[in-house]
């Protein structure tokens, strides 16, 4: 099947943002001694970006006047450092995949319900690694080791293990910058025993079509209902420009597409009124985009804040629409006794049985990976 051409209709709907042209790149001393290092430094010099070389490896200058100045910097500064050491100890991110390796922290989009808030310490700069080829090294003595999780995955020792990069960045929104997520692809291309899993809100996927996945790199993209995307995830792509964009990915080569294995992050589902029609319309449109076989599974998110989240948030966007009531939800704790608000068991029984059906009626060989 050829790449369908789009209906008119249709087009009006992909909406690509603008490229993230930060307006400080602050590189630190030791990353511009490592090679990697110096191709980001070539790639944003073409891109006639304005550098600043630090004289030791500290980033400053983050801070305004309030938390709102202080967001607004920092959303607009990429710092090019080393990864510490710590972050060559891999953590496990049941149940997303067995092991988290980021090739960046901060993420250059304004969604409202932002994850990284409350999670990440500071302000929330993007920081890309200039050590990436070491860290990438280093996963390979994490192959055919398995935490002890409840995740999807099992603990079966002849399946690759996997490594999850987009916990703490977007790294289609940070690729035209650093090109760290085709070095990620093409590494793991090389892994029979090393796969790599990423998910994105932004569609500028060209780059990644003619890589040597092999099959190795399972090409995710974060989808929701269009009026929660349109109105809590600022500075992304339209949901139909992102649909389009796993087209692309999942068009076998012959075809020219990627023929990546891909996946659907549906999250953070949200019980907004109509939201049967709402998120029944997005099924309905993957499955029209979908339309030939591929190798696809989904993971389903429902939303979820801490206290700390939504005092952060609340900061960085006073006048959200979000809904963070404590009292509409049930208070739910996790081993280190930290609180986070989910919805109420019984609204959480009804969305999940709605999902797990209508996914099931248009996809049938496609799995759910889990529901949380």
């Amino acid at each position: 099947m050829p790449l369908s051409s789009v209906k008119p209709a249709v087009q009006s709907l992909i909406k690509s943002p603008r490229l993230w042209m930060p307006k400080r790149v602050v590189f630190t001393a030791d990353a511009l001694k490592e090679p990697y290092g110096q191709a980001i430094y070539e790639r944003i010099s073409a891109l006639d970006l304005p550098i600043e070389i630090a004289k030791n490896n500290r980033i400053t200058g983050l801070r305004g006047a309030d938390e709102r100045e202080t967001y607004r910097i920092a959303k607009n500064t990429l710092a090019i450092v080393n990864a510490p050491p710590s972050a060559f100890k891999l953590q496990p991110i049941p149940p997303s995949a067995d092991w988290q390796m980021n090739l960046a922290e901060g993420c250059p989009a304004h969604c409202h319900y932002c994850y990284l808030a409350g999670s990440l310490a500071g302000p929330p700069v993007v920081r890309a690694y200039a050590n990436l080829p070491k860290m990438l090294a280093q996963t390979a003595t994490y192959e055919g080791t398995y935490p002890p999780n409840r995740s999807w995955q099992g603990n079966d020792a002849n399946r690759p293990t996997t490594f999850e990069v987009s916990c703490y960045t977007d790294v289609l929104g940070i690729e035209h910058l650093t090109g760290g997520l085709a070095e990620c692809i093409r590494y793991y291309g090389t892994r029979p025993m090393g796969h790599l899993r990423f998910v994105s809100k932004y569609d500028l996927v060209d780059s990644l079509l003619d890589l040597p996945h092999n099959g190795h790199t399972r090409a995710r993209f974060s989808l929701n209902a269009d009026i929660v995307a349109r109105r809590l995830e600022g500075g992304t792509a339209s949901v139909e420009a992102r649909l389009q964009a796993l087209r692309k990915l999942a068009l076998p080569k012959e075809l020219g597409g990627g023929g990546y294995p891909i996946g659907l992050v549906i999250a953070p589902i949200m019980p907004i009124p109509d939201w049967r029609e709402q998120y029944t319309a997005l099924l309905d449109r993957i499955a029209e985009v979908i339309d030939f076989p591929s190798d696809m599974n989904v993971e389903f998110i429902s939303h979820r804040f801490t206290p700390g989240s939504k005092d952060v948030l609340l900061q960085w966007y006073p006048n959200t629409s979000l809904e963070m009531d404590e009292a509409t939800r049930a208070e739910k704790r996790n081993k280190f006794g930290g609180t986070k608000y989910v919805y109420r068991p019984e609204e959480m029984k009804e969305m999940k049985a709605f999902f797990y059906a209508e996914w099931q009626k248009r996809f049938p060989n496609a799995p759910v990976l889990y529901w949380t």
